[in-house]
């Protein structure tokens, strides 16, 4: 078994090796002065079961083309089965065709990695799960909301009155285990989306008034949604807000506008690097959960008992 990554979250793969204890596996990635990607790997793969740790964030493009180098180059050096690791999959939220002549870019992408030699893909909360169909091998769809849950019933026990909340009608499901796990009741955000990281809040369904509201999805991209949320649960009369969310995407004004908002505190995972810090950003690492579905994984072991 050996362990490998692209420049896209290698503090996070570190973190995995540790829980493994094994060394990352040693090569290079660099850049022509036209910006074409290079990839050296310094050392022998011959034969061996390859885990390649790659979270397709920003720069998406950059870190997509970086993957299918580096699994072009293990597929080349004989290595006898290649599983990806994508803690983020980018490209995630266009997983059907929305309106006509529109392309399934979800799809494009699970084709891509297959061509270039993934035969087994390991994700984090997938936007969607129907994508586990885009992908002819294995799929493991980690679900971080447990190790959430877990993190905030060991520093967050005194607070009482919470109600989970679902940004949407199609967050319902993880809404619900989530709240399942800390014995709390849901409600539902009815939202409308006119167009992409724009949506207006309409109607609250469930009672938020005077509770601690925590509201809970798989990211945030620009955190325009999620503040249009948090307004609307404080006009109808939520004590405070969180935000309990795996992905912490922030683009462009996120960060800003969290700063600015009701929110007390947002929860996010490692899954993807943070460059900007902020008071009110708190990470749970998914690192152990990942590196453990990989050790089963290797060792032919069950991942769901993981849940």
């Amino acid at each position: 078994m050996k362990v490998f990554t692209g420049n896209a979250n290698p503090e996070f793969a570190k973190k995995v090796v540790n829980y493994l204890n094994i060394p990352l596996g040693n090569c290079e990635i660099s850049r022509f002065a036209d910006g074409e990607v290079q990839v050296s790997i310094k050392e022998n793969v011959r034969g061996s079961d390859v885990f390649i740790i790659q979270s397709t964030c920003n720069p998406v493009n950059e870190n997509y083309m970086e993957l299918f180098i580096l699994m072009d180059a293990m597929k080349r050096a004989s290595v006898r089965e290649i599983t990806l690791v994508m803690p983020y999959y980018g490209y995630s939220r266009q997983d059907r065709k929305a309106e006509p002549r529109a392309p399934i870019s979800a799809r494009c992408v699970a084709d891509l990695c297959q061509v270039a030699g993934s035969k087994r893909l390991l994700v984090v909360d997938l936007h969607a799960p129907q994508i586990q169909g885009f992908f002819n091998g294995p799929v493991d769809n980690l679900f971080a909301f447990p190790v959430m849950a877990e993190a905030w019933q060991n520093k967050k026990s005194s607070i009482k009155d919470i109600v989970c909340v679902s940004p949407d009608a199609g967050a319902v499901e993880r809404t619900r285990a989530f709240a399942e796990k800390i014995k709390s009741p849901i409600a539902v955000i009815d939202k409308r989306r006119d167009r992409p990281n724009e949506a207006k809040a309409f109607h609250i369904i469930g009672d938020v008034q005077n509770k601690t509201a925590l509201i809970i999805d798989d990211m945030i991209d620009t955190a325009g949604t999620l503040c249009v949320a948090v307004n609307n649960l404080i006009e109808h009369g939520a004590k405070e807000v969180y935000a309990i969310v795996t992905h912490a995407v922030f683009s462009g004004p996120a960060l800003e506008r969290i700063e600015k908002s009701h929110l007390k505190e947002v929860w996010v995972t490692d899954t993807i690097p943070i460059k900007q810090k902020s008071h009110k950003v708190h990470r749970v690492s998914v690192a152990p959960l990942v590196a453990e579905a990989m050790k089963r994984i290797h060792s032919k072991g069950s991942v769901s008992a993981l849940f």
